[in-house]
């Protein structure tokens, strides 16, 4: 799967995931919560940033479950969010591996690019 696919996917799964009353569109794994709770991000803010993320690093698939990838997305339009996601095609749902707030001195001034 390319980049752009991949892109269209997550931003797909993430607009269905505001309509998911079961909680199952959007998977999260104890890392993820614990970091999310620590940067005091919402679930629902996450959830939302996906709706329009970026691919912005595309993760090789050896070794790895299921096809992953660093997204940029943005809690509003000065605050970047970065996750790592990984994507469960057969089940058509997303699996949220990390998530934090990027650190200025780590990456670029575009969030896309690291130092």
């Amino acid at each position: 799967m390319d980049t752009s696919s991949k892109q269209r996917f997550i931003r797909e799964i993430a607009a269905r995931a505001a309509d998911d009353s079961s909680g199952t569109t959007i998977l999260w794994s104890r890392h993820a919560i614990a970091k999310a709770v620590r940067e005091q991000i919402t679930r629902q803010e996450i959830e939302a940033a996906l709706i329009s993320a970026e691919v912005i690093e595309d993760y090789p698939a050896a070794h790895r479950p299921l096809p992953d990838c660093l997204v940029l997305g943005w809690l509003d339009w000065q605050n970047p969010l970065h996750a790592v996601v990984a994507l469960d095609l057969t089940n058509v749902r997303l699996f949220m591996v990390t998530v934090y707030r990027p650190l200025p001195e780590k990456w670029q001034d575009d969030w896309r690019n690291r130092k």
